[in-house]
């Protein structure tokens, strides 16, 4: 019974993921019909002129709480129009993420027995707590497949007793992500 309960948490939230992906490629490609075709060298010029803000860029987003969705930057990937550059531009920003996802298990672990961290656990944690403790493993599956904030459901599980060996294999649903949208990414874009 208790792992039905997991396995409805995921499918809902994998529905929810579905859900996301169709609005993000919607707006893209609203985006792309009425502004970036309008002007393609303009648009070429901010976004693929220097890389370096890119990539900054999307560490920034991983690290703290994944403000802007990693399909954006697969999106940007795959504006160079070479699949080499491609594949190893979208297994940077999968292995950016698997990283930026321990580094905040670490963080948790670090943290946890802090004045600031117990205050900052009640505020921004509150949500996810309670799903944690329902769920586990599966509500990090979970996030690092969805919408749910990879980042800050890893802080709050490094804050947790979970085992870190176990953290780093569940997490590695995150890296499916990655292949899985960048293969949809690649395929919709060859249309």
């Amino acid at each position: 019974m208790k792992n039905d309960t997991k396995i409805n948490f995921l499918l809902k939230n994998l529905f929810r993921g579905f859900i996301y992906s169709l609005i993000i490629a919607a707006a893209y490609l609203l985006f792309n019909k009425f502004f970036i075709r309008t002007n393609e060298e303009l648009w070429q010029g901010i976004f693929y002129s220097n890389p370096a803000v890119i990539y900054l860029i999307y560490i920034g987003s991983e690290v703290f709480f994944g403000i802007i969705p990693p399909e954006f930057f697969m999106l940007w990937a795959y504006g160079n129009n070479d699949l080499v550059g491609y594949i190893l531009n979208v297994a940077f920003f999968a292995g950016v993420s698997y990283g930026a996802g321990v580094l905040g298990f670490m963080i948790g672990r670090f943290l946890r027995k802090t004045v600031i961290f117990k205050y900052m656990g009640r505020k921004f944690f509150q949500r996810y707590w309670p799903q944690f403790k329902k769920y586990g493993s599966a509500l990090i599956i979970a996030a690092a497949l969805t919408p749910i904030p990879w980042a800050a459901i890893s802080i709050l599980v490094g804050s947790t007793e979970y085992r870190l060996n176990r953290f780093l294999y569940v997490a590695f649903f995150r890296i499916l992500r990655f292949i899985v949208y960048g293969f949809i990414i690649f395929q919709t874009h060859q249309l």
